[in-house]
């Protein structure tokens, strides 16, 4: 018996392909091997690596024998599942694992917990986190840790700093989850703040933290400690590797700092298709529609596949820089190269574009073309091309009613409105969306900017120093 399990164990080892597993399966079942708990957890450990979907159906072969599988068997098809594209599939475990009477250990919780938050199952989340509780497992830190994700994940950062506060020791995945889940959850000071925390209790941080420290530095435009976080990178020696230099070149082209952007690009020895995609934006957001061309073609020949982000950028510059052929070919190669259907983001690039040309009749087409309904952005870029450009044969009076339906409490739309109607002399029309506005009480918001003075969103609680 005892050769067999190593002669099954050998070619287990070797196993690549379902029909190698599948042979294996028939001398698990012709050899009894199916009652050997050991042998058990190794096969399902082994075949989770080659194909989840066979690993599942011979694991629910197993669950009306007596005794059930392991739990270091459901563990670890748990864990499968929380990292795959159905994570469900761990919560539906969990609940066979307490049916068939074995209790979940420290190792399961997390897998769990982690699918819950992929799933936004706060509901579900919860009753685990109670069950955590009632096992005395919430004082494990790697447990505590991933529950503070799941929180995160699901949008409840109150909770998610609940279980942070509660937490009797803290780790800097401890402090970088709670960072994470605050720029997650859009909260980019609260962010700031527990940095603050963590450098009191002198916790060094690492490359995460420090990742998603650059990301609430690029929500606040706070320039000033984005600044003072590459200071500490480059001090302290820490390795640029892509999610770092891509957080780097992001902070830095958001906060107006497009050459320094780009001498962090020019450094970073490994690119990822993020890295090229948000310098591509961040040139073309700059006036630099040539250098988001030149880009754009490295990205191509470098043997990157561009996406649907990538072409949203590309397309921005084409329309800022006036170049409508570059940019009907770019929208041409991303359906019919590279088979990416347009988003509402494309067609608004494509739109605005064709617009500021004057192309209003070429515009309208595209409009037209959109198998979704435009949004109040589109229509207001396409109303107010038309009404730059004196046009008022294209104007489809369904637009105009389109416009102040989706948005009927911006008085701007109903400002606009009223001015191409103006423009075709239907002063009926002009004057019953101007009662419309007094009804409304709607006024038209003046126009602004956002500029810093004096570095007053800079957070001067905050240290520049990170180290």
């Amino acid at each position: 018996m005892l050769s067999r399990q190593f002669q099954t164990l050998r070619h287990l080892q070797k196993s690549t392909t379902t029909t190698h597993l599948l042979q294996l399966q028939s001398l698990i079942l012709k050899t009894a091997l199916d009652r050997d708990e050991y042998f058990i957890s190794k096969f399902i450990q082994s075949s989770c690596s080659v194909s989840i979907e066979f690993t599942r159906l011979f694991f629910d072969s197993l669950l009306p024998l007596d005794p059930p599988p392991p739990i270091f068997a459901f563990n670890t098809i748990i864990r499968e599942y929380s990292k795959s594209s159905s994570p469900l599939e761990s919560v539906k475990l969990f609940s066979q694992l307490q049916r068939v009477g074995l209790k979940p250990d420290k190792f399961t919780y997390p897998f769990v917990l982690k699918s819950c938050g992929r799933c936004s199952v706060i509901g579900v989340g919860g009753a685990v986190h109670s069950l955590v509780v009632k096992m005395g497992f919430d004082s494990d830190r790697y447990v505590g840790n991933t529950l503070l994700r799941m929180y995160s994940g699901c949008g409840a950062i109150g909770f998610a700093r609940q279980v942070f506060d509660e937490m009797c020791e803290r780790d800097v995945v401890s402090w970088s989850s709670m960072i994470a889940g605050y720029v997650a959850c859009n909260c980019p000071f609260d962010a700031l703040m527990v940095f603050q925390s963590m450098k009191l209790v002198n916790q060094n941080p690492n490359s995460v933290t420090l990742v998603s420290l650059l990301s609430a530095c690029t929500r606040l435009l706070n320039i000033r400690i984005g600044t003072s976080i590459h200071s500490h990178v480059i001090v302290n020696n820490i390795k640029l590797d892509v999610a770092l230099g891509t957080a780097l070149l992001e902070m830095y082209s958001k906060c107006g700092r497009i050459e320094v952007a780009l001498q962090v690009f020019s450094s970073l020895e490994e690119k990822n298709l993020q890295s090229w995609t948000i310098m591509i934006s961040g040139v073309a957001d700059h006036g630099r529609g040539e250098d988001a061309i030149s880009l754009f073609t490295q990205m191509e020949e470098n043997g990157l596949k561009p996406d649907s982000l990538s072409f949203s950028g590309i397309l921005s510059a084409c329309s800022h820089l006036g170049l409508v052929e570059e940019g009907k070919m770019y929208f041409d190669q991303m359906m019919n190269t590279y088979g990416i259907k347009p988003t509402m983001e494309h067609y608004g690039c494509m739109i605005d574009m064709l617009g500021r040309a004057g192309m209003i009749e070429e515009a309208y087409r595209v409009i037209k073309s959109m198998p979704m309904e435009p949004n109040s952005v589109i229509l207001r870029s396409f109303i107010g091309a038309s009404k730059n450009h004196g046009e008022v044969v294209c104007l489809d009076e369904n637009l105009r009613k389109l416009l102040l339906q989706i948005e009927p409490d911006l008085g701007a739309n109903y400002v606009l409105a009223a001015c191409v109607s103006s423009m075709s002399e239907n002063w009926n029309d002009v004057a019953s969306l101007r009662d419309a506005m007094k009804g409304r009480r709607l006024k038209k918001a003046p126009g602004c900017s956002w500029v810093e003075v004096n570095s007053a969103s800079s957070g001067e609680i905050i240290q520049p120093a990170v180290g």
